[in-house]
Protein backbone atom coordinates (compact mmCIF):
# COMPACT_ATOMS: atom_id res chain seq x y z
CA UNK A 1 0.00 0.00 0.00
CA UNK A 2 1.19 3.37 -0.88
CA UNK A 3 2.40 5.41 1.76
CA UNK A 4 1.25 9.63 1.80
CA UNK A 5 3.77 11.76 3.21
CA UNK A 6 4.00 16.03 2.87
CA UNK A 7 6.45 17.91 1.43
CA UNK A 8 5.43 21.32 2.07
CA UNK A 9 2.42 22.09 0.76
CA UNK A 10 1.60 18.97 -1.42
CA UNK A 11 0.39 15.82 -0.51
CA UNK A 12 2.78 13.21 -2.07
CA UNK A 13 2.13 9.43 -3.00
CA UNK A 14 5.35 7.61 -1.63
CA UNK A 15 5.40 4.51 -4.37
CA UNK A 16 7.10 1.75 -2.65
CA UNK A 17 10.86 0.40 -4.21
CA UNK A 18 10.70 -2.59 -5.66
CA UNK A 19 13.18 -4.74 -7.36
CA UNK A 20 10.98 -4.09 -10.92
CA UNK A 21 10.29 -0.23 -10.16
CA UNK A 22 11.61 1.60 -12.92
CA UNK A 23 14.65 4.26 -12.16
CA UNK A 24 13.03 7.97 -11.09
CA UNK A 25 13.69 10.41 -13.89
CA UNK A 26 15.54 13.78 -13.32
CA UNK A 27 13.30 16.42 -11.83
CA UNK A 28 11.67 18.45 -14.80
CA UNK A 29 12.21 15.26 -17.67
CA UNK A 30 9.86 12.63 -18.19
CA UNK A 31 10.06 9.17 -17.45
CA UNK A 32 11.88 7.22 -19.87
CA UNK A 33 10.88 3.96 -21.45
CA UNK A 34 12.41 0.96 -22.55
CA UNK A 35 12.32 1.25 -26.28
CA UNK A 36 11.20 -1.54 -28.93
CA UNK A 37 13.97 -3.82 -30.01
CA UNK A 38 14.24 -3.61 -33.84
CA UNK A 39 13.06 -5.76 -36.15
CA UNK A 40 15.57 -8.19 -37.77
CA UNK A 41 15.85 -7.97 -41.40
CA UNK A 42 14.22 -11.14 -43.16
CA UNK A 43 16.91 -12.79 -44.79
CA UNK A 44 17.32 -12.11 -48.62
CA UNK A 45 15.92 -14.80 -50.87
CA UNK A 46 18.44 -17.16 -52.92
CA UNK A 47 18.64 -17.14 -56.21
CA UNK A 48 17.35 -19.32 -58.58
CA UNK A 49 20.92 -20.40 -59.14
CA UNK A 50 21.52 -20.48 -55.58
CA UNK A 51 18.78 -22.51 -55.06
CA UNK A 52 19.38 -25.21 -57.56
CA UNK A 53 22.84 -26.44 -55.93
CA UNK A 54 21.16 -26.44 -52.51
CA UNK A 55 20.05 -30.18 -53.53
CA UNK A 56 22.19 -33.15 -52.31
CA UNK A 57 24.83 -33.95 -54.78
CA UNK A 58 24.04 -31.60 -57.63
CA UNK A 59 27.21 -29.56 -56.60
CA UNK A 60 29.45 -32.87 -56.99
CA UNK A 61 28.32 -33.43 -60.33
CA UNK A 62 28.46 -30.55 -61.70
CA UNK A 63 31.73 -30.03 -60.79
CA UNK A 64 32.69 -33.59 -62.66
CA UNK A 65 30.46 -32.42 -65.47
CA UNK A 66 32.01 -29.57 -66.04
CA UNK A 67 35.72 -30.71 -65.88
CA UNK A 68 34.52 -33.21 -68.28
CA UNK A 69 32.82 -30.62 -70.68
CA UNK A 70 35.84 -28.53 -71.17
CA UNK A 71 37.68 -30.82 -73.01
CA UNK A 72 34.87 -30.75 -75.28
CA UNK A 73 36.10 -27.82 -76.78
CA UNK A 74 40.05 -28.87 -76.84
CA UNK A 75 39.57 -31.89 -78.75
CA UNK A 76 39.52 -30.51 -82.48
CA UNK A 77 41.72 -27.46 -82.13
CA UNK A 78 44.23 -29.71 -80.42
CA UNK A 79 44.09 -32.79 -82.87
CA UNK A 80 44.51 -30.18 -86.19
CA UNK A 81 47.60 -28.42 -84.29
CA UNK A 82 48.93 -30.96 -83.37
CA UNK A 83 48.71 -33.49 -86.91
CA UNK A 84 49.65 -30.28 -88.88
CA UNK A 85 52.36 -29.20 -86.88
CA UNK A 86 54.06 -33.12 -86.86
CA UNK A 87 53.02 -33.89 -90.72
CA UNK A 88 52.41 -30.53 -92.37
CA UNK A 89 49.42 -30.67 -93.35
CA UNK A 90 46.17 -29.14 -92.66
CA UNK A 91 44.11 -31.06 -95.19
CA UNK A 92 44.89 -34.34 -93.59
CA UNK A 93 44.19 -32.85 -90.27
CA UNK A 94 40.96 -31.69 -91.16
CA UNK A 95 40.31 -34.93 -92.97
CA UNK A 96 40.94 -36.49 -89.61
CA UNK A 97 38.92 -34.56 -87.33
CA UNK A 98 35.89 -34.91 -90.01
CA UNK A 99 36.05 -38.11 -90.11
CA UNK A 100 35.59 -38.28 -86.15
CA UNK A 101 32.67 -35.97 -86.89
CA UNK A 102 31.03 -38.40 -89.10
CA UNK A 103 32.04 -41.15 -86.87
CA UNK A 104 30.79 -39.90 -83.62
CA UNK A 105 27.22 -39.22 -85.64
CA UNK A 106 26.82 -43.02 -85.95
CA UNK A 107 28.28 -43.60 -82.88
CA UNK A 108 27.20 -41.08 -80.05
CA UNK A 109 23.56 -42.11 -80.39
CA UNK A 110 24.28 -45.83 -79.73
CA UNK A 111 26.57 -45.26 -76.49
CA UNK A 112 23.51 -42.86 -74.89
CA UNK A 113 21.19 -45.53 -76.06
CA UNK A 114 23.52 -47.91 -74.11
CA UNK A 115 23.42 -45.43 -71.44
CA UNK A 116 19.30 -45.15 -71.14
CA UNK A 117 19.36 -48.86 -70.52
CA UNK A 118 21.99 -49.75 -68.36
CA UNK A 119 22.66 -46.56 -66.63
CA UNK A 120 25.41 -43.83 -66.42
CA UNK A 121 27.91 -44.97 -63.79
CA UNK A 122 27.79 -48.62 -65.72
CA UNK A 123 28.65 -47.29 -69.61
CA UNK A 124 29.69 -43.66 -69.48
CA UNK A 125 33.15 -44.88 -67.57
CA UNK A 126 33.96 -47.70 -69.54
CA UNK A 127 33.22 -45.95 -73.07
CA UNK A 128 35.38 -42.68 -71.79
CA UNK A 129 38.18 -44.68 -71.01
CA UNK A 130 38.01 -46.09 -75.10
CA UNK A 131 38.18 -42.36 -75.83
CA UNK A 132 40.97 -41.78 -73.72
CA UNK A 133 43.33 -44.65 -75.43
CA UNK A 134 42.29 -43.10 -78.59
CA UNK A 135 43.73 -40.04 -78.04
CA UNK A 136 46.26 -41.47 -76.54
CA UNK A 137 46.59 -43.63 -79.98
CA UNK A 138 46.54 -40.29 -81.82
CA UNK A 139 49.38 -38.99 -80.03
CA UNK A 140 51.68 -42.06 -80.46
CA UNK A 141 50.47 -42.16 -84.39
CA UNK A 142 51.74 -38.67 -84.74
CA UNK A 143 54.75 -38.98 -83.07
CA UNK A 144 56.46 -41.90 -84.61
CA UNK A 145 55.11 -41.00 -88.07
CA UNK A 146 53.08 -43.67 -88.85
CA UNK A 147 51.02 -43.97 -91.59
CA UNK A 148 48.56 -41.64 -92.39
CA UNK A 149 45.52 -44.61 -91.57
CA UNK A 150 46.89 -44.93 -88.06
CA UNK A 151 45.36 -41.38 -87.65
CA UNK A 152 42.04 -42.25 -88.93
CA UNK A 153 41.41 -45.29 -86.64
CA UNK A 154 42.95 -43.53 -83.71
CA UNK A 155 40.45 -40.44 -83.82
CA UNK A 156 37.87 -42.77 -84.94
CA UNK A 157 38.14 -44.44 -81.27
CA UNK A 158 37.15 -40.91 -79.65
CA UNK A 159 33.66 -41.33 -81.13
CA UNK A 160 32.72 -42.98 -77.90
CA UNK A 161 33.14 -40.12 -75.53
CA UNK A 162 29.54 -40.03 -73.26
CA UNK A 163 27.72 -36.72 -74.15
CA UNK A 164 28.29 -35.66 -70.78
CA UNK A 165 25.93 -32.04 -71.02
CA UNK A 166 22.91 -34.86 -72.04
CA UNK A 167 23.78 -36.92 -68.91
CA UNK A 168 23.86 -33.60 -66.89
CA UNK A 169 20.65 -32.89 -68.17
CA UNK A 170 19.19 -35.40 -67.74
CA UNK A 171 19.78 -35.74 -63.93
CA UNK A 172 18.37 -32.07 -63.32
CA UNK A 173 15.32 -33.82 -64.83
CA UNK A 174 15.35 -36.60 -63.06
CA UNK A 175 15.94 -34.53 -59.98
CA UNK A 176 13.48 -31.09 -60.73
CA UNK A 177 10.56 -33.28 -61.80
CA UNK A 178 7.49 -31.43 -61.25
CA UNK A 179 9.11 -27.92 -60.65
CA UNK A 180 9.23 -26.68 -64.31
CA UNK A 181 10.62 -23.08 -63.57
CA UNK A 182 13.32 -24.50 -61.57
CA UNK A 183 13.72 -27.32 -64.32
CA UNK A 184 14.06 -23.86 -67.00
CA UNK A 185 16.81 -22.23 -64.92
CA UNK A 186 19.20 -25.68 -64.85
CA UNK A 187 18.55 -26.08 -68.51
CA UNK A 188 19.83 -22.34 -69.16
CA UNK A 189 22.60 -23.10 -66.81
CA UNK A 190 23.71 -26.34 -68.61
CA UNK A 191 23.67 -24.13 -71.89
CA UNK A 192 25.64 -20.96 -70.39
CA UNK A 193 27.83 -23.89 -69.19
CA UNK A 194 28.27 -25.32 -72.88
CA UNK A 195 28.87 -21.95 -74.36
CA UNK A 196 31.55 -21.50 -71.62
CA UNK A 197 33.62 -24.42 -72.71
CA UNK A 198 33.39 -24.11 -76.12
CA UNK A 199 34.88 -20.79 -75.54
CA UNK A 200 37.32 -21.38 -73.02
CA UNK A 201 38.58 -24.27 -74.71
CA UNK A 202 39.98 -23.67 -77.90
CA UNK A 203 41.76 -20.75 -76.07
CA UNK A 204 43.52 -23.60 -73.59
CA UNK A 205 44.22 -25.65 -76.55
CA UNK A 206 45.93 -23.19 -78.39
CA UNK A 207 48.02 -21.88 -75.36
CA UNK A 208 49.24 -25.77 -74.39
CA UNK A 209 50.28 -26.53 -77.89
CA UNK A 210 51.71 -23.29 -79.07
CA UNK A 211 53.72 -22.59 -75.51
CA UNK A 212 54.34 -26.60 -74.56
CA UNK A 213 54.36 -29.03 -77.19
CA UNK A 214 51.84 -29.58 -80.45
CA UNK A 215 50.42 -32.88 -77.77
CA UNK A 216 49.99 -31.38 -74.79
CA UNK A 217 46.49 -30.00 -75.87
CA UNK A 218 45.12 -33.44 -76.75
CA UNK A 219 47.17 -34.87 -73.49
CA UNK A 220 45.67 -32.41 -71.37
CA UNK A 221 41.73 -32.47 -72.59
CA UNK A 222 42.45 -36.40 -72.21
CA UNK A 223 42.99 -36.16 -68.86
CA UNK A 224 40.32 -33.47 -67.97
CA UNK A 225 38.12 -35.83 -69.63
CA UNK A 226 39.04 -39.00 -67.29
CA UNK A 227 39.20 -36.97 -64.72
CA UNK A 228 35.61 -35.38 -64.79
CA UNK A 229 33.88 -38.39 -65.74
CA UNK A 230 35.28 -40.31 -62.65
CA UNK A 231 33.86 -37.27 -60.56
CA UNK A 232 30.68 -37.18 -62.36
CA UNK A 233 29.19 -41.00 -62.48
CA UNK A 234 31.07 -41.19 -58.74
CA UNK A 235 27.51 -39.10 -57.88
CA UNK A 236 25.53 -41.92 -57.79
CA UNK A 237 22.81 -40.43 -55.70
CA UNK A 238 21.39 -38.15 -58.29
CA UNK A 239 21.85 -40.67 -60.50
CA UNK A 240 18.45 -41.30 -62.90
CA UNK A 241 17.09 -44.63 -62.21
CA UNK A 242 16.47 -47.20 -64.94
CA UNK A 243 12.71 -46.80 -66.10
CA UNK A 244 11.10 -49.97 -66.72
CA UNK A 245 10.30 -48.36 -70.65
CA UNK A 246 10.69 -50.85 -73.68
CA UNK A 247 13.98 -50.04 -75.01
CA UNK A 248 12.79 -52.10 -78.10
CA UNK A 249 10.40 -49.06 -78.22
CA UNK A 250 11.44 -47.28 -81.97
CA UNK A 251 14.31 -45.01 -81.60
CA UNK A 252 13.46 -41.22 -80.72
CA UNK A 253 15.01 -40.75 -84.49
CA UNK A 254 11.74 -42.36 -86.04
CA UNK A 255 9.50 -39.34 -83.81
CA UNK A 256 6.84 -37.42 -85.98
CA UNK A 257 7.71 -35.23 -83.46
CA UNK A 258 11.44 -35.42 -82.96
CA UNK A 259 12.55 -35.46 -86.39
CA UNK A 260 11.52 -31.69 -87.09
CA UNK A 261 13.47 -30.77 -84.36
CA UNK A 262 16.51 -32.39 -85.38
CA UNK A 263 16.28 -30.43 -88.83
CA UNK A 264 15.88 -27.42 -86.36
CA UNK A 265 19.18 -28.11 -85.08
CA UNK A 266 20.90 -29.01 -88.26
CA UNK A 267 19.97 -25.53 -89.25
CA UNK A 268 21.58 -23.83 -86.27
CA UNK A 269 24.74 -26.33 -86.48
CA UNK A 270 24.80 -24.79 -90.38
CA UNK A 271 24.48 -21.27 -88.53
CA UNK A 272 27.41 -21.77 -86.34
CA UNK A 273 29.99 -23.23 -88.46
CA UNK A 274 29.36 -20.90 -91.36
CA UNK A 275 29.35 -17.91 -89.29
CA UNK A 276 32.82 -19.47 -87.26
CA UNK A 277 34.37 -19.83 -90.79
CA UNK A 278 33.03 -16.65 -92.36
CA UNK A 279 34.72 -14.78 -89.09
CA UNK A 280 37.76 -16.44 -89.50
CA UNK A 281 38.02 -15.44 -93.14
CA UNK A 282 36.94 -12.18 -92.46
CA UNK A 283 39.47 -11.31 -89.07
CA UNK A 284 42.42 -13.06 -91.30
CA UNK A 285 41.62 -10.38 -94.42
CA UNK A 286 42.30 -7.67 -91.72
CA UNK A 287 45.64 -8.87 -90.54
CA UNK A 288 44.37 -10.12 -87.43
CA UNK A 289 45.54 -13.72 -87.65
CA UNK A 290 46.12 -15.29 -84.16
CA UNK A 291 44.61 -12.04 -82.50
CA UNK A 292 41.31 -13.05 -83.77
CA UNK A 293 40.29 -15.56 -81.19
CA UNK A 294 39.11 -12.79 -78.18
CA UNK A 295 36.73 -11.36 -80.92
CA UNK A 296 35.31 -15.08 -82.28
CA UNK A 297 34.85 -15.30 -78.46
CA UNK A 298 32.25 -12.33 -78.31
CA UNK A 299 29.86 -14.67 -79.52
CA UNK A 300 30.05 -17.36 -77.43
CA UNK A 301 30.62 -14.62 -74.35
CA UNK A 302 26.97 -12.95 -75.76
CA UNK A 303 25.41 -16.65 -75.35
CA UNK A 304 27.04 -17.29 -72.10
CA UNK A 305 25.13 -14.64 -70.30
CA UNK A 306 22.01 -14.75 -72.47
CA UNK A 307 21.81 -18.48 -71.07
CA UNK A 308 22.72 -17.37 -67.35
CA UNK A 309 19.49 -14.29 -67.76
CA UNK A 310 16.95 -16.33 -70.08
CA UNK A 311 17.44 -18.96 -66.44
CA UNK A 312 15.35 -16.35 -64.54
CA UNK A 313 13.20 -15.58 -66.59
CA UNK A 314 10.04 -16.90 -67.92
CA UNK A 315 10.41 -19.26 -71.00
CA UNK A 316 9.47 -18.12 -74.16
CA UNK A 317 7.87 -19.54 -77.43
CA UNK A 318 10.04 -21.65 -79.57
CA UNK A 319 9.20 -19.46 -82.66
CA UNK A 320 9.73 -16.22 -80.63
CA UNK A 321 13.43 -17.14 -80.01
CA UNK A 322 13.98 -18.26 -83.16
CA UNK A 323 12.58 -15.22 -84.64
CA UNK A 324 15.40 -12.95 -82.39
CA UNK A 325 18.03 -15.21 -83.83
CA UNK A 326 17.18 -14.59 -87.80
CA UNK A 327 16.90 -10.98 -86.52
CA UNK A 328 20.23 -11.02 -84.95
CA UNK A 329 21.96 -12.93 -87.52
CA UNK A 330 21.55 -10.48 -90.12
CA UNK A 331 23.46 -7.91 -88.16
CA UNK A 332 27.28 -9.88 -88.43
CA UNK A 333 26.59 -9.62 -92.41
CA UNK A 334 25.69 -5.83 -92.23
CA UNK A 335 29.06 -4.93 -90.03
CA UNK A 336 30.90 -6.59 -92.32
CA UNK A 337 29.90 -5.01 -95.30
CA UNK A 338 31.15 -1.64 -93.02
CA UNK A 339 34.72 -3.55 -93.50
CA UNK A 340 34.79 -2.35 -89.33
CA UNK A 341 36.62 -4.67 -87.04
CA UNK A 342 34.61 -3.33 -83.94
CA UNK A 343 31.19 -3.40 -85.18
CA UNK A 344 31.89 -6.74 -86.43
CA UNK A 345 33.01 -7.87 -82.99
CA UNK A 346 29.57 -5.90 -81.54
CA UNK A 347 27.12 -7.53 -83.85
CA UNK A 348 28.74 -10.99 -83.05
CA UNK A 349 27.94 -10.29 -79.10
CA UNK A 350 24.77 -9.19 -80.43
CA UNK A 351 23.88 -12.00 -82.81
CA UNK A 352 24.86 -14.67 -79.84
CA UNK A 353 23.06 -13.21 -76.86
CA UNK A 354 20.02 -14.69 -79.75
CA UNK A 355 21.59 -18.55 -79.27
CA UNK A 356 21.55 -19.59 -75.78
CA UNK A 357 17.58 -18.81 -75.12
CA UNK A 358 16.98 -20.84 -78.67
CA UNK A 359 19.39 -23.37 -77.38
CA UNK A 360 17.29 -24.11 -74.28
CA UNK A 361 13.67 -23.71 -75.26
CA UNK A 362 14.78 -26.46 -78.22
CA UNK A 363 16.17 -28.90 -76.06
CA UNK A 364 13.40 -28.54 -73.71
CA UNK A 365 11.30 -29.54 -76.21
CA UNK A 366 13.17 -32.40 -77.41
CA UNK A 367 12.94 -33.98 -73.28
CA UNK A 368 9.02 -33.41 -73.89
CA UNK A 369 8.85 -34.98 -77.23
CA UNK A 370 11.28 -38.05 -76.18
CA UNK A 371 9.96 -41.28 -74.66
CA UNK A 372 9.91 -42.41 -71.24
CA UNK A 373 13.48 -43.57 -70.75
CA UNK A 374 15.04 -42.64 -74.18
CA UNK A 375 15.88 -39.17 -72.91
CA UNK A 376 19.99 -39.34 -73.36
CA UNK A 377 19.39 -41.16 -76.73
CA UNK A 378 16.95 -38.22 -77.80
CA UNK A 379 19.31 -35.32 -76.79
CA UNK A 380 22.46 -36.79 -77.99
CA UNK A 381 20.81 -36.83 -81.33
CA UNK A 382 19.98 -33.20 -81.22
CA UNK A 383 23.52 -32.94 -81.12
CA UNK A 384 24.67 -34.78 -83.61
CA UNK A 385 22.29 -33.18 -85.60
CA UNK A 386 24.18 -29.92 -84.52
CA UNK A 387 27.42 -31.50 -85.06
CA UNK A 388 26.58 -32.43 -88.69
CA UNK A 389 25.20 -28.88 -89.94
CA UNK A 390 28.42 -27.10 -87.94
CA UNK A 391 30.32 -29.76 -90.77
CA UNK A 392 27.86 -28.85 -93.62
CA UNK A 393 27.85 -24.75 -92.42
CA UNK A 394 31.43 -24.70 -92.42
CA UNK A 395 32.27 -26.51 -95.88
CA UNK A 396 29.57 -24.32 -97.49
CA UNK A 397 30.87 -21.27 -96.29
CA UNK A 398 34.28 -21.86 -96.86
CA UNK A 399 33.40 -22.58 -100.89
CA UNK A 400 31.85 -19.00 -100.41
CA UNK A 401 34.26 -17.68 -99.01
CA UNK A 402 36.80 -18.59 -101.92
CA UNK A 403 34.48 -17.76 -104.89
CA UNK A 404 32.72 -14.13 -103.16
CA UNK A 405 34.94 -13.77 -100.27
CA UNK A 406 33.98 -13.48 -96.65
CA UNK A 407 31.58 -10.35 -96.34
CA UNK A 408 29.37 -12.92 -98.59
CA UNK A 409 29.69 -15.98 -96.37
CA UNK A 410 28.03 -13.80 -93.60
CA UNK A 411 24.96 -14.44 -95.66
CA UNK A 412 24.82 -18.32 -95.11
CA UNK A 413 23.96 -17.47 -91.33
CA UNK A 414 21.37 -15.27 -91.91
CA UNK A 415 20.06 -18.00 -94.54
CA UNK A 416 19.91 -20.59 -91.86
CA UNK A 417 18.18 -19.01 -89.05
CA UNK A 418 15.53 -18.07 -91.14
CA UNK A 419 15.39 -21.88 -92.57
CA UNK A 420 15.18 -22.83 -88.53
CA UNK A 421 12.46 -20.37 -88.41
CA UNK A 422 10.81 -22.01 -90.81
CA UNK A 423 10.73 -25.61 -88.82
CA UNK A 424 10.01 -23.95 -85.41
CA UNK A 425 6.57 -22.18 -86.17
CA UNK A 426 5.14 -26.10 -85.40
CA UNK A 427 6.96 -27.22 -83.36
CA UNK A 428 5.82 -25.40 -79.88
CA UNK A 429 1.99 -26.91 -81.20
CA UNK A 430 3.31 -30.37 -81.47
CA UNK A 431 1.72 -33.64 -78.90
CA UNK A 432 4.46 -35.04 -77.09
CA UNK A 433 4.74 -38.84 -78.33
CA UNK A 434 5.73 -40.19 -75.23
CA UNK A 435 4.49 -41.06 -71.82
CA UNK A 436 6.75 -38.57 -70.11
CA UNK A 437 5.59 -36.30 -67.26
CA UNK A 438 4.86 -32.78 -68.68
CA UNK A 439 6.12 -30.73 -65.80
CA UNK A 440 4.33 -28.35 -63.63
CA UNK A 441 4.07 -24.67 -63.46
CA UNK A 442 5.39 -25.31 -60.05
CA UNK A 443 7.07 -22.44 -58.16
CA UNK A 444 10.51 -22.48 -57.52
CA UNK A 445 10.29 -22.03 -54.43
CA UNK A 446 9.32 -25.71 -53.82
CA UNK A 447 13.01 -26.21 -54.00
Amino acid sequence: MPLMTVSGTTLVHAVPHTSHAAPHAAPGTAPRTASPAAPRRAPRPAGPYRRLFTLPGTRGFTAGNLIARLPMGMFGVSAVMMIAGQRGSYALAGTVTATGLATTAVVAPLTARLIDRYGQARIALPATLIAVLGSLALVLSVRTHAPAWTLFASYAATATTPNIGGMSRARWTHLLRGKAPAHHTAMSFEQAADEACFMLGPVLAVALCSALFPEAGTLTAAALLLIGMVVFTAQRSTEPPLTPADIRRPSPLRSASIRPLLMLFLALGTLFGAMEVASIAYLSSHGLGAAAGPVLALQALGSCAAGLLYGTLRPRSLTRCVAALAALMTLPWAAAATGSVPLLGLALLLAGMATAPTMVTAMSLVHRHTPEGRLNEGMTLAVTAIFTGIAAGSAASGAITDHWGPVAAYALPAVAAALALVRARGADRQPSDGPREVPTTASQDQL
